[in-house]
């Protein structure tokens, strides 16, 4: 029983992979974007600090979920 709650911890801490990936994505296009529109940039900086924040909120969560079942399911 303890191997499935490690599988099942290390699938929820998968979920920063997807967060890395979306974050790294977002900073690129927002770079992009400023290289166009310098004068943009202030807008461009919260949406993009917004959708990190968002982003990352999910790793977290998945990290919290990770340690939940590890520590809980024992």
């Amino acid at each position: 029983m303890s191997t499935l709650i490690a599988i099942g911890a290390g699938i929820a801490v998968l979920t920063g992979i997807g967060a890395g990936i979306g974050i790294g994505i977002a900073t690129g296009k927002a770079t992009e974007s400023i290289a166009r529109q310098p004068e943009a940039e202030g807008k461009i900086s919260k949406s993009l600090l917004l959708g990190c924040a968002l982003a990352e909120a999910t790793a977290i969560y998945g990290f919290v979920i990770s340690l939940l079942i590890i520590l809980l399911l024992k």
